[in-house]
C-alpha cells in the first residue's frame, strides 16, 4: 500500500526542514490532535499512539543529506515506511511531501488506508503551521 500527502509549500531551507525532521522528537510537535501518547525512545526512535489504534514504534531508518528521512516501524508485525521528500525551491523556500509506504494483506490494507491517509496530511499540514 503506497500513499502521499500533497506537497507543502514550506517558507524554511530545505536544510531548516531537514534538520527538523532529523529530530524524531520533533515529530511530537506534528502529530495529530488525536495523538494519545508520544515517547521519545532514544535519540533515533519513538513510539506513538493515535485514538483506537495500537501503539507503532518509528525509528529512523535512513537520512540523504537535505532531501530525505526515512521512518520505518521498528517491529517486523507491520512493515511499513514513512518517506519525508524535501526539495528546494529556492535558498528560503522548500517543498515537502510524505510517502507511507507498507506491505499489509487486502483486508488489513481497506481497514487503515483513510486513517493513515489522514494521518500523514495531517502531520504535513502541522508541518506547515510549525515552521510558520
Amino acid at each position: 500500500m503506497n500513499l502521499e500527502s500533497p506537497k507543502i509549500k514550506l517558507e524554511k531551507s530545505q536544510l531548516e526542514v531537514f534538520n527538523f525532521l532529523a529530530k524524531v522528537e520533533n515529530f511530537e510537535k506534528i502529530m495529530p490532535e488525536s495523538i494519545e501518547k508520544f515517547e521519545n525512545l532514544d535519540e533515533d526512535s519513538f513510539l506513538f499512539q493515535l485514538k483506537g489504534m495500537p501503539v507503532l514504534k518509528l525509528i529512523l531508518k535512513e537520512k540523504t543529506a537535505s532531501s530525505q528521512i526515512i521512518l520505518g516501524a521498528k517491529s517486523d508485525k507491520l512493515p511499513f515506511k514513512l518517506i519525508a521528500n524535501i526539495e528546494e525551491v529556492d535558498a528560503s523556500t522548500s517543498e515537502m511531501q510524505l510517502l507511507f509506504e507498507g506491505e499489509f494483506n487486502a483486508m488489513m490494507s481497506m481497514m487503515i488506508k483513510s486513517p493513515i491517509q489522514k494521518f500523514i496530511n495531517s502531520l504535513s499540514e502541522n508541518l506547515k503551521k510549525v515552521l510558520a
